[in-house]
């Protein structure tokens, strides 16, 4: 790639060459966007004559003083000052790997994972570890063996909960054992939440990373449970004010500052961020129930670990075909769009299938047609 100093983002590329030419994306990341009338129609007072007299110029570098407000509020420990915002949770991973890693550092990664979260961190000079999920483990998180990949050098481990590509959601107890290795490593803890309060069941939602300790560092982004990608808004929350201002000088060189029209939807996002939720889940919850009666009937040709939270899965395909070939000859054959494996990395014949969008059911009922068709 010339000068750029960091491989091809594979799942990305993908994405750039199909996902506005397929009649059904059945591999959305995120949850079926808002219109813009209905947001508004869902603004306060306040909201509203901040929306109404927007002037398009500059914002504030760390993001509108009253969106940060709402973001910190999400949290159960963190205040506005403990807040930056970026455009979008790929900046803010950029911005993050690249201010606390270097050339000799360390960095752990839980795996298979959004490119990004492990790519970048490799620009920077730093080795990686991959913490290895496996389906036979029910993609769990084996606190052991990540404290066994700790080195003297770890300046940072990454954990994804809900997991983006498998639904995995590691129990309370797990999540605060890494939480305690981080800190015993005097390491940050990357916590990427893009699909927070999306768990299946509600009652297993974990404590933010950004609650559990002054080394945690927690990832948002109004794209996926918000259901808001267009707004490109995310964020990083912290006690560790000393990053969050590191950050902030090396955001100088990319956005600078956020879009002004996307801070004040945001804002009127997070206020009503209630109904805003319930839609995202209403939403994963219907289309869940119908991948569960398609997993459930087509179990002679497909195997998964329910996900246990967010808007995808990753189903492995048990027939004796590729899951490439299989995802190639289904989009020629009917429009449906999967996203193999591979485009993560992971060996095998896996395949993400996002439950998100409001379109799922035909896109859904084409691929068990397919499956029945020609798998027998």
């Amino acid at each position: 790639m010339g000068g750029v100093r960091i491989a091809e983002f594979e799942l990305e590329r993908f994405f750039a060459r199909h996902e506005f030419a397929v009649r059904h994306l059945l591999c959305a990341s995120d949850v079926e966007g808002w219109r813009l009338a209905e947001l508004l129609d869902a603004a306060d007072a306040e909201a509203r004559a901040l929306w109404d007299g927007l002037t398009l110029g500059y914002t504030e570098a760390p993001g509108h003083p009253l969106l940060r407000v709402e973001i910190a509020s999400l949290y159960e420990t963190i205040v506005p000052d403990e807040v930056l915002t970026f455009s979008g949770a790929e900046e803010a991973i950029y911005v993050a790997a690249n201010v606390l890693l270097g050339p000799g550092d360390h960095a752990i990664v839980t795996w298979p994972a959004y490119q990004s979260l492990h790519e970048v961190a490799r620009a920077t000079g730093a080795d990686v570890t991959l913490h290895e999920l496996h389906a036979s483990e029910g993609w769990a998180i084996d606190v052991e063996r990540l404290r066994a990949q700790v080195t003297p050098r770890t300046r940072l481990i990454v954990v994804n909960a809900p997991h983006n590509p498998t639904g995995m959601l590691p129990d309370e107890a797990t999540y605060r054992e890494v939480a305690a290795i981080a800190e015993e490593a005097d390491a940050t803890l990357f916590s990427d939440e893009v699909y927070r309060f999306l768990e299946v069941d509600a009652s297993t939602r974990l404590p933010a990373g950004a609650d559990v300790g002054r080394h945690g560092v927690s990832l948002g982004v109004m794209s996926k449970t918000f259901a808001m990608a267009g707004l490109r808004i995310g964020w990083l929350a912290t006690h560790d004010r000393g990053l969050l201002e590191r950050a902030a000088r090396y955001k100088d060189y990319l956005t600078i500052c956020s879009s002004a029209p996307s801070e004040i939807l945001a804002l009127i996002a997070l206020r009503a961020r209630d109904e805003v939720i319930n839609r995202s889940r209403a939403i994963t919850a219907q289309n869940l129930a119908l991948l569960d009666g398609v997993v459930e009937r087509q179990a002679a040709h497909l195997e998964w670990v329910r996900p246990r939270g967010g808007s995808i899965g990753f189903p492995g395909l048990t027939a004796d075909i590729t899951i490439e070939g299989f995802a190639q000859n289904l989009l020629d054959a009917e429009g449906v769009l999967l996203a193999p494996g591979s485009l993560f990395g992971h060996p095998g014949n896996h395949f993400r299938i996002g439950f998100g969008r409001t379109g799922f059911a035909d896109g859904l009922a084409r691929f068990e047609a397919y499956v029945e068709r020609t798998l027998g």
